[in-house]
């Protein structure tokens, strides 16, 4: 049983615009930028993210995407749920046809566990990952990377000329 890299990006793209979303909308480039995201993939998981309604699209200079409520209010159950990801420790993907069209012996104990994770995601909010310390502070050593690579990139350009 493992989340996908759908579910993790979500989640992690998902964080990484609540850090960032107080100065107005934040674009996909900067958030793959950060996070050493594809692009595309990110393009990919915002149209379901905003189907579902938890971020909103601006256009035009200075666009991007905002968080459409408000952090406390974003489980990441929600996220993962949203990109159509499932966390599941059944083998059959909780069909009940994990032997033979049949249910297995354990079956019953790993759809337990599923719904106990599940549960764990639901009582975790965007709010609750964006005060604790140590994602601010791993937010904070990514921002200053980001700042130092468009400083170099700058230098480069301007010794071009």
């Amino acid at each position: 049983m493992r989340l996908t890299t759908k579910g993790r990006y979500a989640v992690t793209a998902m964080l990484d615009l609540a850090l960032h979303s107080t100065a107005g909308p934040v674009s996909l480039a900067e958030i793959a930028g950060r996070q050493e995201l594809s692009l595309s993939y990110l393009e990919q998981l915002f149209v379901k993210l905003r189907r579902k309604e938890l971020v909103v699209s601006s256009r035009g200079p200075g666009g991007g995407y905002s968080l459409n409520l408000p952090t406390a209010e974003i489980c990441v159950a929600d996220i993962i749920d949203a990109v159509d990801e499932r966390v599941d420790a059944t083998s059959c993907s909780g069909k009940s046809d994990c032997q033979e069209g049949n249910t297995c012996l354990t079956h019953h104990l790993w759809n337990d566990l599923t719904q106990q994770i599940h549960g764990f995601l639901t009582g975790i909010s965007l709010a609750d990952l964006v005060n604790r310390k140590e994602i601010k502070r791993v937010s904070q050593r990514q921002d200053n990377q980001l700042d130092a690579a468009n400083d170099l990139q700058q230098i480069r350009i301007a010794s071009s000329d």
